[in-house]
């Protein structure tokens, strides 16, 4: 999505960019993944999780 809230993981700072404006490190998307109650991939994320 273009018009995403994006957050930096470098100095904390919220922005629309793709890069931070502050330090120009690479942001990351500040909304959590979409949820479906009938997650056809849950049994292997969950192994994934707990394997080491």
């Amino acid at each position: 999505m273009k018009f995403q809230l994006r957050k930096c993981p470098e100095c904390k700072k919220y922005t629309l960019k793709e890069e931070c404006p502050a330090c120009q490190a690479k942001t990351v998307t500040a909304h959590p993944a979409k949820f479906s109650p009938d997650d056809k991939y849950a049994r292997y994320r969950i192994m994934n999780k707990f394997k080491d």
